[in-house]
C-alpha cells in the first residue's frame, strides 16, 4: 500500500465491537508475559497468533526470511522503575519515551526502518508496559495506532521525511519531541501535563484537582487505551 493511501486508511479507521476485548486480551497476556519472566528487553513485537519476540531479534528474522512482517499485530515498550513516579505509571503515553515508541510503531506501519522500526505492515495495536519493582506493581495501556496517529497529527509531523527509506535516530527524536511539545492536554504539553499530575499526586496540591480532571479526559479521548494494573507480587490483577 502507498503511504498516501495507507495515511488515507488511518484516517478512516473506527472503533469496531471486537476492539475493546483485543485491546483486553493483548493487554492481559502482557501483564501475565512480563510479570513471570522479568524481561530488561524495552521493545517487543506481539503477533497475531500471540507470539512475543524481542524486536531486534524479530528484526533478523524478518531479514533471514524466518518470518512475515504482515504477522507483527502489537508494538510494544516495556519499561522498568525503582520509585513510583504517577504521571509515569497511570499516564504511560504522555512520556516521552512514550512518543519516540508511538512513532517508530506508526513508521513500522507505514514500512519505514530506523533503529526500532522495521516495515510492519499488519501492526495494528501500541502497548506501553510500566513496571515499578520496588513497589511490585505494574501497568498497562494498549492503544490502536492508526487512531492515535490521527489525534496526534503525527501523520503531518513525519510527512517531510516519508521519502527515506530509513529514519534517522535523530529525527526519531525531533518527531517526538514536536509530539511532546503539542498543547492538546487541556491546554498543556505532555511536560507540562506531567508536572501537574506530579504535583497533585506527589505534592498532594489539591488546586489542580480540576487541571488534572481535564488532563485525563483529553488523555483518554487522544489515546483513548484499555489499562489493567497488575500485582507483580500475587500475580492478581487491582481494580482500577
Amino acid at each position: 500500500m502507498k503511504v498516501d493511501e495507507l495515511l488515507k486508511h488511518l484516517e478512516n479507521i473506527k472503533t469496531n465491537e471486537d476492539e475493546i476485548g483485543e485491546k483486553r486480551e493483548i493487554a492481559d497476556y502482557l501483564a501475565r508475559k512480563l510479570s513471570v519472566d522479568k524481561s530488561l528487553y524495552i521493545y517487543f513485537i506481539i503477533t497475531k497468533d500471540r507470539k512475543m519476540y524481542e524486536f531486534v531479534s524479530y528484526k533478523k528474522l524478518l531479514e533471514s526470511n524466518k518470518i512475515s512482517s504482515d504477522d507483527a499485530y502489537v508494538y510494544v515498550e516495556n519499561s522498568y522503575f525503582i520509585g513510583y513516579d504517577p504521571a509515569r505509571y497511570l499516564y504511560p503515553f504522555l512520556s516521552y519515551g512514550s512518543k519516540e515508541s508511538l512513532v517508530n510503531a506508526y513508521l513500522s506501519k507505514l514500512g519505514f526502518s530506523s533503529s526500532y522500526a522495521t516495515p510492519l505492515p499488519g501492526l495494528r495495536y501500541i502497548a506501553i508496559v510500566v513496571r515499578i519493582l520496588n513497589v511490585g506493581r505494574m501497568s498497562v495501556e494498549v492503544t490502536d495506532i492508526g487512531t492515535v496517529a490521527i489525534n496526534m497529527k503525527l501523520p503531518t509531523l513525519v510527512y517531510d521525511i516519508l521519502g527515506t527509506k530509513y529514519i534517522d535516530d535523530y529525527d526519531i527524536s525531533d518527531i517526538a519531541s514536536q509530539l511532546y511539545s503539542q498543547k492538546l492536554f487541556a491546554g498543556h504539553d505532555s511536560y507540562e501535563a506531567e508536572d501537574i499530575i506530579r504535583g497533585y499526586y506527589e505534592s498532594h496540591d489539591a488546586s489542580l484537582a480540576k487541571e488534572v480532571e481535564a488532563i485525563r479526559d483529553a488523555y483518554n479521548r487522544i489515546f483513548k487505551p484499555y489499562r489493567i494494573e497488575y500485582d507483580l507480587e500475587t500475580k492478581q490483577f487491582i481494580p482500577t
